[in-house]
């Protein structure tokens, strides 16, 4: 597909990021030369130096023949102009990131008024995914399959634990209700088979439906239920957005923020949570707020510095379920040695979020994919197909099909039915069918079969 981007900051970045991987023709666009050179020579993409926002610039980068105009400027205003000017030179498709919270109520509106194919907000986005965070609070990760009837989702072994040094085809609590798909251990990632033991230390994700996994967790004593005392460090957007779905949800939320002006903001937008002006790295402050009793607490200042050291610090005084928002990627390979619970990037769930969003309107071009999950830093993925009545895999016991190595089927989804396969199952035309591989670039079902 051939896609323009407008905006080379950290959003636009975050999503060309995704993209590209996926052999998109990529555009980039943005009146600064020096944003437009950075991003197009690390990329290798297409750059365009001007305002995205002008007829003739859109004109210049193709939008007349454009599968997709997605706008990532900084201002609002100027996103949904340029999706205006977008589908007036001819682009298929747009979207417009927007996030000011005063619009969140008119832009079911908007959308259809001009015409958007969606609107993306990254904080809203990353409130939401840090919200099912906290559905499992003993969960690293969450992710849904099969129009959220089934859960993916990573934990952590501990020494001692219920799981700790047991073969998976020896774990009676499996019972083919939760399924084991990967295992990371020291730097590296495993699709295990049954022989395969589980050590302390291991990040292990299962796939399952909720009430499974609540009870799989329950039996293994691992953490579930959702907090009720939450902690929100910093009173950006993301802490707005996640503030009112915590409120809805019955929980006790306070938020630690160091601008007054802000801290009165908030007061008069959420009647229901804690506003607290102050440091939120004074430790004296976080202590004689109980924040050593939380339930849950979501570092989401400023600056990736701060909220590393004060979740670090947090984790030795406290249970509670950590999340850390980083923004920077070169923070990754330190964040990995020092064991933080939970780390969010705003910018990459943006894209994540809009990568998806492609994958079905390729779906309905040829493509067969209809969610994608990268885990693992990227080295395994997690794909959602449709069987189609062609596919060469169709009544055949997985058994019996040549499989690529490194690559296992977790699930299939049939009429509302959830099946997590062995050997003798098989694949019916219209299944939903996920595999779990560190093979990249499968874009059919039939790709899962070994080329041999």
């Amino acid at each position: 597909m051939k896609i323009i981007i407008v905006g080379c900051g950290k959003v636009g970045t975050a999503i060309a990021t995704e993209l590209i991987v996926e052999d998109h023709e990529i555009v980039v666009v943005d009146i600064n030369r020096d944003a437009v050179t950075r991003l197009s020579d690390s990329l290798d993409v297409l750059g365009i130096e001007g305002n995205g926002a002008i007829y003739e610039t859109l004109e210049e980068a193709g939008a007349s023949n454009a599968d997709l105009v997605i706008a990532a400027a900084a201002r609002d205003e100027v996103n949904l102009y340029t999706c205006l000017m977008a589908k007036a030179c001819g682009a298929h498709n747009t979207i417009a990131r927007v996030r000011n919270p005063e619009y969140a109520g008119d832009l079911f509106r908007v959308k259809d008024l001009m015409g958007l194919s969606m609107f993306i907000n990254p904080e809203q986005t990353a409130a939401l995914e840090i919200s099912r965070m906290l559905r499992f609070s003993g969960a690293l990760e969450i992710d849904s399959f099969s129009k959220g009837m089934v859960d993916l989702i990573k934990f952590e072994i501990y020494r001692g634990g219920a799981l700790d040094g047991k073969a998976i085809s020896k774990i009676d609590n499996l019972k083919g209700t939760v399924r084991i798909c990967t295992v990371e251990r020291d730097g590296e990632v495993y699709i295990p088979n049954g022989d395969f033991v589980i050590q302390a230390g291991d990040r292990v994700s299962i796939v399952a439906r909720t009430e499974s996994a609540v009870r799989f967790f329950r039996k293994i004593n691992v953490s579930v239920g959702k907090g009720r005392s939450i902690f929100l460090l910093g009173g950006g957007k993301i802490s707005f957005y996640l503030a009112q779905r915590l409120l809805r949800s019955g929980a006790n939320v306070k938020i630690i923020e160091r601008n007054p002006e802000r801290c009165n903001e908030l007061a008069e937008m959420l009647h229901d949570a804690v506003i607290i002006q102050g440091d939120c790295m004074d430790q004296d402050l976080l202590h004689s707020e109980g924040v050593e009793h939380a339930d849950g607490v979501a570092a989401l200042m400023d600056y990736d510095e701060e909220n590393i050291l004060i979740s670090m610090y947090i984790k030795n005084i406290s249970k509670a379920k950590i999340i850390t928002k980083v923004n920077n990627a070169y923070f990754d390979s330190i964040i990995s040695q020092i064991g933080l619970d939970t780390v969010i990037n705003p910018k990459h769930i943006a894209g994540e979020y809009i990568a998806r969003y492609i994958r079905a309107m390729q779906n309905s071009l040829g493509s067969n994919v209809e969610t994608l999950y990268r885990l693992s830093n990227d080295r395994v993925e997690a794909l959602e197909f449709r069987a189609r009545s062609s596919s060469r895999l169709l009544n055949t016991p997985l058994s019996k099909l040549s499989l690529r190595n490194d690559l296992q089927v977790i699930c299939i989804a049939r009429g509302g039915k959830i099946i997590l396969p062995t050997g003798s199952d098989v694949i019916m035309a219209d299944d939903s069918v996920v595999v779990v591989t560190k093979h990249k670039g499968l874009s059919d079902l039939d790709d899962i079969l070994s080329r041999r």
